[in-house]
């Protein structure tokens, strides 16, 4: 059907969604509706799209050819052709426009002197054209461009930038021809060269980048840094998407101290079944001589009927791997001397689950770490039965060791309990009974074991407890602000009878940390070789200020003490002091939300015992705006060569805070008030402009690993530069800079139109 109407265009800014994009009758069920926006209807089958004409004067043969001239311009449903003069052919359905020619095709716009369509099919091409794709945001210019369908273009000899400011992109893609498919999401370059400020940086015989900010494969941002340990450090990564649920990457890195390396990162995630494994290789580390990997793999599976499996495997070629060979932007302050190497089944159906593994360790330290080979844990517990809570754990385990001379053997557990919590509005009380039994069956007894070990024992210990507490609250007025302040007592009483233990090895268990929830546990070792002799109090009174109208809890107060009243006499190892283990103590804290976007925590434990501070911890945060955050710490220990605690006194100060514009700093520090040395140090900047963005940083870091006495230090400048429409993941820095800075938020992107009528001209 042809018809010719006034040449005047129809323009939608925006696309509606939700009631406003309804349409709306004008009077009565059977009169016109005015629709409030372009929208696309299906057409009936066999049907075929009508074809609109407009022009100063319109010459036509019927049913042969039509004749435009001035403003001249032909519409089919997706498909603009406008020009000066245009001749249509009814029969070829073929439009051909000459001067000032502007080609729509699927919101895709084309500009140029003279263009050949044929329309149903969106066939065709444009002379010297310059284009937009609107829906992905990228623009340039060619001699020609190919329209090879409804999603496929082909331009050759062109140009390609996702830059809003065409008169001087920060950054295009200039290539012989590129193959740009909308339904893939996908461009291709062919014998492409990158310009970033006018300044070639990588050129390609083939390169592929997404249309959109959907995952694409192609290259990711390059990292580049410069280290005292590794010297200049480059690495190019390439994502291939393999499929929604699987991907790759491969990364290739150069360092000029050490050599050339390759990782690789895939990852999958299925029905049942999900998983990554990572490798990284580097041949001829050109400073230790030596051939350096490092393996990790972690799968998981869903085997129904409660059944699941798991691997979990970590191995590397020496105990520096994870930090001399860290990423380019990764920020090691700290080091792993352990890898975990285990594979297990487990169940679970309502009361029960069992764990059944085979758990082994790769070792570089000196510390003893016993594999379990195998070990099988069963759990039963039921809870709220008539109020009673109730159960029990079995676990039977094989302890072996590559140390020689070390002791190993096999030890079963058996810890049933049983406790009541009668619970009111105002008040709570819950008693509570436990055992724990461990029996010992020794294959080996190692030189440090006490005199007269046996190679098979037993241990009984049983545990009583009650835990209470009671819960006031009143309406207070405090600043002009109604709140809610509870006043919430606690008293827990623990009691353990003493048991001779020296002979029971140890296999899993060490001494637990000593917080705020430690001081309401039952056992001061953490593991089952060893259970505290204990006749302890524990009394802590907790105030809050909860804000009456949003319910957000703006204040707390906490102050607990622990009693011993009898001194601990089981210790983790024989030849320890009793005196050592008590912990009698008392732990204050308070956290405060004043205002908008500021909060502060304190905390501090006493020994009363010893009579001196053990721990504090103060902090602050405070976020007045997006992207501005400053955060201050501070930290102590005291030394205690019994627990292996080693002093911390430090200053940690880290922020986020605009300089400029498109100027944003980031900075981290780490300072040791004992020593009066810089642990770690961290400052960076990072600009982001509307297509681009830059991250730099200067970093001071500290490695501490089992191969040196004394930790080993370096400084390094990183480097990452992100071409948005290009390539848009981060590959690390911008993560760094979020993992050091609590409170970072990375600049905003601002989306493509989601329709291609949002600029329908």
């Amino acid at each position: 059907m042809l018809c010719a109407y006034g040449c005047v265009p129809v323009v939608v800014n925006a696309q509606l969604s939700g009631a406003a994009a309804q349409p709306e009758r004008i009077d009565g069920i059977w009169s016109l509706r005015i629709a409030p926006q372009l929208d696309e209807q299906a057409l009936p089958p066999g049907a075929k799209p009508a074809v609109a004409v407009a022009a100063d004067s319109v010459t036509a043969t019927t049913a042969t050819d039509i004749s435009l001239k001035g403003a001249a311009q032909l519409r089919q449903s997706a498909s603009i052709v406008k020009g000066d003069a245009l001749h249509y052919d009814v029969d070829r359905d073929k439009a051909d426009a000459y001067g000032s020619v502007r080609l729509v095709n699927n919101g895709n716009v084309f500009d140029g002197p003279d263009a050949h369509l044929f329309v149903a099919a969106n066939e065709g091409f444009i002379s010297v054209p310059k284009y937009r794709f609107y829906l992905t945001g990228g623009w340039g210019s060619a001699q020609r461009v190919d329209l090879i369908d409804n999603e496929r273009t082909v331009v050759r000899h062109g140009t390609y930038s996702a830059c809003q400011c065409e008169d001087d992109p920060a950054w295009y893609l200039k290539a012989s021809e590129f193959d740009i498919d909308s339904g893939e999401d996908e461009g291709i370059a062919h014998n492409g060269i990158l310009f970033f400020q006018g300044v070639p940086i990588i050129a390609s015989p083939w390169l592929s980048f997404p249309l959109s900010g959907a995952r694409r494969s192609g290259l990711l941002p390059p990292t580049f840094s410069v280290s005292s340990t590794n010297g200049e450090d480059i690495a190019l990564p390439y994502y291939f998407n393999i499929a929604p649920n699987y991907d790759l990457t491969l990364t290739p890195r150069i360092m000029s101290k050490r050599g050339e390396m390759l990782s690789a990162d895939y990852r999958y995630l299925g029905t049942d079944a999900s998983g990554s494994m990572s490798f990284a290789y580097l041949p001829n580390d050109r400073i230790t001589h030596t051939d350096r990997y490092s393996i990790s793999l972690d799968q998981h599976w869903n085997l129904g009927a409660g059944f699941n499996a798991y691997v979990e495997y970590n191995r590397v070629s020496d105990a520096n791997v994870s930090t001399d060979l860290a990423s380019g932007v990764a920020f090691p302050t700290g080091s792993t001397t352990l890898y975990q190497q285990e594979a297990g089944l487990t169940w679970s159906n309502g009361p029960w689950s069992v764990l059944a593994r085979e758990q082994r360790w790769q070792s570089f330290s000196s510390d003893s770490t016993y594999n379990r080979e195998p070990q099988v844990n069963v759990k039963y517990a039921r809870y709220n039965v008539g109020g009673f809570d109730f159960g029990a754990e079995a676990d039977a385990t094989r302890f072996t060791i590559a140390t020689a001379d070390a002791t190993q053997g096999s030890r079963f557990v058996f810890n049933p309990y049983v406790s009541y919590t009668a619970e009111r509005p105002g008040w709570f009380i819950t008693p509570k009974l436990q055992w724990h039994f461990a029996s010992y069956d020794l294959t080996s007894i190692g030189a440090d074991a006490p005199a007269g070990q046996p190679k098979t024992l037993n241990v009984n210990v049983p545990t009583v407890s009650l835990d209470s507490g009671l819960r006031f609250e009143r309406d207070v007025r405090l600043f002009g602000t109604s709140y809610i302040q509870t006043l919430e007592p606690r008293l827990f009483y623990v009691y353990t009878p003493y048991r001779n233990q020296n002979f029971a090895p140890l296999f899993d268990t060490a001494q637990a940390d000593f917080g705020l929830t430690e001081m309401f546990t039952t056992n001061s070792f953490v593991g089952d070789d060893r259970v505290s002799d204990a006749n302890r109090v524990t009394a802590a009174l907790t105030t809050r200020f909860i804000d009456a109208a949003s319910g957000d809890e703006r204040a707390r107060f906490v102050l607990a003490e622990l009693y011993d009243f009898t001194n601990p006499q089981v210790t983790l190892d024989p030849g320890d002091a009793p005196a050592t283990v008590s912990r009698t103590s008392v732990i204050g804290g308070a956290s405060f939300k004043l205002g908008a976007g500021f909060s502060t925590e304190e905390a501090v434990e006493y020994s009363q015992a010893d009579r001196y501070l053990t721990h504090t911890a103060l902090g602050f945060g405070w976020s007045p705006a997006t992207r501005e955050v400053l955060n201050v710490a501070y930290r102590y220990t005291r030394a205690n060569s019994t627990l292996d605690y080693e002093p911390v006194n430090q200053f940690i100060i880290s922020e986020q805070w605009p300089l400029a514009r498109n100027v944003v700093s980031v900075a981290r520090v780490n300072y040791d008030m004992s020593t009066h040395h810089l642990i770690a140090g961290l400052l960076g900047f990072q600009y982001d402009a509307s297509c681009w963005s830059l991250g730099i940083a200067f970093e001071k870091y500290t490695n501490a690993t089992s191969s040196t006495t004394s930790p080993s230090t370096g400084t390094r400048v990183l480097m990452q530069l992100q071409l948005k429409g290009f390539s848009q993941l981060d590959n690390g820095l911008l993560n760094q800079f979020r993992a050091n800075v609590p409170g970072y938020t990375p600049a905003s992107t601002d989306s493509a139109p989601t329709s291609r009528f949002s600029d329908y001209p």
